[in-house]
């Protein structure tokens, strides 16, 4: 069974068709054995979720966000 240690770094990405070039930063991670989270909030269809995970990003341990978004 393999430990997850608690996420740095947070990847989020305002929808699941983002995933495929935000995958790059997490491979880039884990070469580099940081760990991190990938997680799709959109800031139109979430705004409240997106400010939550901001606001207690540092208190969670985050170091870095990286934040994606395509053209809609």
């Amino acid at each position: 069974m393999k430990i997850m240690k608690k996420p740095l770094v947070g990847i989020i990405m305002g929808s699941s068709s983002d995933s495929r070039i935000m995958h790059g930063a997490a491979e880039i991670l884990d070469e580099f054995g940081v760990p991190h989270e990938d997680q799709i909030i959109s800031a139109h269809r979430t705004p409240t979720r997106l400010d939550e995970y901001a606001k207690h990003a540092e208190k969670n341990g985050f170091k870095v966000i990286i934040a994606g978004a395509g053209g809609a």
